[in-house]
């Protein structure tokens, strides 16, 4: 087998193993396959395809500006190729997009539903739109190669120059907002990736590393396909890359120095590390090898320098977009179920890019396989062989041999417990019948309550049961989840929010829409909530709004469950321990439970309870005597 086919094998594998995993997502959900939670919703799929993949993507709108703004006609012969390689990086984010929100049928709704405040809202526009120009700028390659739709193919060529600056608005318009996607993390990014200059940065490194991504793809397939290298030409459109670098260099250092943020340059941290090998893989090595001009010409320091960058600026958006969020709950590893897709979306888009290249005039004529060019007739050296056909006819069935395997092999791999799954296995407090389990930590540090939802639903009277805990619902929402009121740990939260209620970012309400003319503007006179929501309290429930402020999430549940409790423990003899915190805090969670969080479990109904091998906590107090 030649070098094609080779690379083309071993990208069936990981497409037969990616969609193997993408199927099982998509029929039982996030859980079969990731482990993503509500804590670390943003995972391997943004980290390594979104985010990076469009980033990458930007040498379509680079070169084409380089070509048919700035007039450089030399490079005319990769305006094709970059345009392709742009259209299958933005496919490629989507269907990372798609696989980890589902509902593909849903994907319309930006279009539809305007949130005009939000920087997501640009990016799924600008995306939209460019991913529609991208199609518009490559289609008239593909329609070279019929007879029908000429007319379409020469209008799109003669006003190609329209997209060309459509394609840049657009994308100057994009690629600085992913970074200010991340402006609302100051808490949670890392300081050495965090910076106010997010979207500049992000705009400029995709300038920089864009024209460094169509050379690294023509290197490879010059490679693959045994052709002539221009080395020459593609060292000078890599020059082009390393005054930008440079200047993303400085900008990225100084700010960290002019933000009080050069003590994290040195202080010998694992971030610091990554910090230093992101920086040298993404602008010194490129900047070394091409700045010099005998390096530049040679293919083997030009395929270094680019391979760097484009590795250089993959690890930093994965860094910004998922390794360097902290506070964010439990750590997340993803499976390798993640990585099969991952790496499968990509396969598939290199596998067309290869198709392209075949059978399409991305040159001056097309880069077919050689041994596809060999249609001699077959000789045997033993009866026993057998013809598969013509080398292009025997490559297919080969591929799709090696793509069913692998195909059956992904499908074999996935854990039955993962499909099966209902509830937390080996949680002592989970219900012997078992099924729809959830595990209450509001604290996020592991400790927490098994709750048995559907048992509590079945005994407390199924639906109707629903508002003795959720009592109350916000506009627009059924069964709110207690954390949208109760939204701090151990204080009370002010579930109004007047100042959101009154801005014109938020209710955009005027003061006499809720305050009478003729009395002080105070919370005693002010509307009741129900006087414009009318579904916030459930019928049935019993819950009355006082001062418009929620108890804390701790004080919420213990008050919520340990009243109920206390009532079923009073009316039966069996279950007359229901009301001590080992009822719900079982056992071996409370024996494994740090000192600092034993003054959690307070009682709220009788003055104090007795842990066996704990302190008594005094609850008042909350601490122990």
């Amino acid at each position: 087998m030649n070098r094609v086919s080779v690379f083309k094998s071993i990208l069936w594998i990981i497409l037969g193993l990616g969609l193997s995993a993408g199927i099982t997502r998509m029929i039982f959900g996030l859980g079969s396959v990731t482990n993503l939670s509500d804590t670390t919703p943003w995972g391997l799929w943004k980290g390594f395809n979104v985010v990076p993949g469009i980033a990458l993507a930007g040498g379509g709108f680079v070169l084409t500006a380089i070509i048919y703004v700035m007039r450089k006609s030399e490079y005319h012969r990769y305006a094709k190729i970059s345009v392709l390689l742009a259209l299958l990086g933005y496919i490629t984010a989507a269907t990372a997009l798609v696989a980890e929100l589902g509902l593909p049928w849903l994907v319309w709704h930006p279009v539809i539903y305007w949130q005009h405040h939000s920087a997501l809202f640009e990016v799924a526009w600008c995306v939209m739109l460019y991913l529609l120009v991208l199609f518009l700028e490559f289609i008239p390659v593909p329609l070279e190669e019929t007879g029908w739709l000429a007319s379409v193919r020469r209008f799109l060529t003669k006003y190609k120059i329209v997209l060309v600056i459509l394609g840049i608005m657009i994308s100057t318009l994009h690629q600085s907002s992913l970074g200010t996607l991340f402006l609302i993390t100051p808490e949670k990014l890392h300081p050495l990736w965090y910076s106010s200059l997010l979207p500049i940065l992000f705009f400029i490194s995709a300038v920089a590393i864009g024209p460094l991504m169509v050379i690294l793809a023509v290197n490879v397939i010059s490679y693959l396909y045994r052709r002539e290298l221009e080395e020459a030409k593609l060292a000078r459109l890599g020059l082009f890359s390393v005054g930008v670098l440079v200047v993303y260099g400085l900008i990225r250092l100084v700010d960290l120095i002019v933000t009080g943020k050069f003590g994290e340059l040195v202080s010998g941290s694992w971030p610091m590390v990554v910090f230093w090998i992101e920086l040298s893989l993404m602008v010194l090595i490129p900047i070394v090898f091409l700045s010099f001009k005998r390096l530049r010409y040679s293919r083997v320091a030009l395929s270094v320098a680019t391979a760097s960058g484009v590795l250089g600026m993959g690890l930093n958006r994965a860094n910004v977009a998922g390794i360097m969020l902290v506070n964010t709950g439990r750590p997340y590893i993803p499976t390798v179920f993640e990585v099969f897709i991952s790496l499968g979306i990509v396969s598939a888009a290199v596998l067309v890019f290869l198709f392209c290249v075949e059978r399409f005039k991305m040159w001056e004529g097309k880069w077919d396989d050689p041994r596809n060019r060999d249609e001699a007739p077959p000789e045997f050296d033993r009866v026993s062989d057998v013809w598969l056909g013509t080398p292009r006819l025997a490559y297919r069935s080969l591929y799709s041999l090696i793509f069913v395997f692998s195909l059956a092999l992904g499908f074999a791999l996935i854990s039955g417990d993962r499909l099966r799954s209902e509830g937390i296995p080996d949680i002592e407090a989970a219900p012997a019948r078992g099924g729809d389990t959830l595990f209450i930590d509001g604290n996020r540090d592991a400790y927490g309550v098994a709750f048995a939802h559907l048992d509590h639903s079945d005994r407390l009277g199924g639906d109707t049961a629903c508002v003795q805990c959720h009592h109350m619902n916000i506009p627009l929402d059924k069964n709110s989840a207690c954390y949208r009121c109760h939204g701090k740990m151990y204080t009370p939260v002010d579930m109004f929010r007047h100042d959101w209620h009154a801005s014109p970012d938020g209710g955009n309400l005027a003061c006499r829409e809720c305050h009478p003319a003729d009395l002080p503007r105070t919370a005693a006179t002010a509307q009741a909530c129900d006087h414009c929501h009318q579904d916030l309290i459930p019928p049935g429930a019993t819950i009355e709004v006082v001062d418009y402020e929620a108890p804390a999430y701790t004080d919420a549940m213990h008050i919520l469950c340990i009243d109920c409790h206390s009532r079923e423990a009073e009316l039966s003899a069996e279950n007359d321990n229901l009301d001590q915190c080992a009822a719900c805090h079982t056992m071996r969670q409370l024996t494994q439970m740090p000192p600092e969080k034993r003054t959690l479990f307070r009682d709220t109904t009788i003055n104090h309870v007795i842990i066996p091998g704990f302190e008594e906590i005094d609850r008042n107090e909350g601490r122990s005597q």
